[in-house]
């Protein structure tokens, strides 16, 4: 079976800014991340991502985000 790719966005407040969660991401999952758009200021920022692996794993992903405190915003899986 083909990795999924997903794309999503995560909004972050300013408590998270000095979070590396794109660097947690990748030591804690077994997924690749493509970096598409990112704004971080002081008072909180937002990061659009693509994320590529197994289904599961993505969605551990997202649990994790969201566990952090992140606003996390799906759009629809495609294969690849």
């Amino acid at each position: 079976m083909a990795p999924l790719k997903k794309q999503i966005q995560f909004e972050f407040e300013h408590e998270l800014v000095r979070q590396p969660l794109v660097y947690q991401v990748m030591r804690k999952f077994d997924v690749v991340i493509n970096i598409r758009a990112a704004q971080v200021k002081e008072e909180g920022g937002f990061m659009a991502i693509d994320l590529e692996g197994d289904s599961e794993e993505i969605e551990r992903v997202l649990t994790f985000l969201r566990d952090e405190g992140a606003k996390v915003t799906e759009e629809a899986p495609t294969e690849g």
